[in-house]
């Protein structure tokens, strides 16, 4: 499967897309769905404005679940996202459905607000108008469907982001411990080399002198004190005393 997206399928436009579709079916059962005019009678009665969420309540319900799957598939993973998919498209298709018996029977639809008004829910003589809302109702209902498919499709070149923590890499503790025993270590086998490397720089660093074998120690005893911080060093190495005058 490509791991590129096509532009059709970016996920912010198919949710957005899905979404604003549901909230537009939403929004046509706040409007005026039909306009019944009531048989004249003794007792004056107005006309009565019945919504698309009286005539229609599954359209009210069904926009809602398509809102809610819309924007549950944004965060879903991919056998979810199909199922996601299955119930916008039945969201859509139950708007659909809805708008149209209202649009085939209107006095259907309007029998509880005739009820409400003058106490029975239907009269000889009552007309029903529809508004353009049933329609417009019945064209979004089936782009929602449509728009279900449109999310099972470009759902599969959604990527599911997952986050782990690091893992420590293998021997890590190991080679750190190492480092450290081999500090420790350090401090009985660094001097004598840190020593030795003391001893050559001071030979080296003195006019005329060449490296030679060590002195005798009876004889740089016999010879007096010693006489700078470089001799009492060469004394010291040699597990001398340089503060013994003898």
């Amino acid at each position: 499967m490509s791991t590129t997206t096509p532009r059709w399928g970016r996920k912010g436009t198919v949710i957005m897309g899905t979404v604003l579709l549901a909230a537009l079916a939403f929004g046509t059962t706040t409007r005026t769905w039909l306009n019944v005019t009531l048989p004249a009678t003794g007792v004056v009665t107005p006309d009565v404005a019945v919504s698309g969420s009286d005539a229609a309540t599954a359209v009210t319900a069904f926009a809602v679940v398509g809102v809610a799957a819309a924007l549950a598939a944004g965060i879903a993973g991919r056998i979810a996202r199909w199922i996601i998919a299955v119930i916008v498209t039945v969201s859509g298709v139950g708007v659909a459905v809805s708008s149209y018996r209202i649009i085939s029977d209107p006095l259907q639809g309007a029998a509880g607000a005739i009820g409400k008004a003058i106490g029975v829910s239907s009269a000889e003589g009552t007309v029903a108008e529809l508004t353009a809302m049933p329609y417009a109702a019945v064209v979004i209902g089936i782009l929602i469907a449509l728009a279900g498919i449109w999310l099972a499709l470009a759902g599969r070149y959604w990527t599911t982001s997952r986050r782990y923590a690091p893992a420590a890499e293998p021997g890590a503790a190991g080679t750190d411990a190492g480092t450290t025993d081999a500090g420790t270590d350090g401090a009985g086998t660094d001097a004598p080399d840190t020593d030795a490397r003391r001893t050559g720089s001071a030979a080296g660093s003195r006019p005329g002198t060449t490296a030679a074998a060590p002195a005798d120690p009876g004889k740089d005893s016999a010879a007096g004190p010693p006489v700078d911080e470089i001799d009492s060093w060469d004394r010291l190495t040699r597990g001398e005393d340089p503060t013994d005058t003898k």
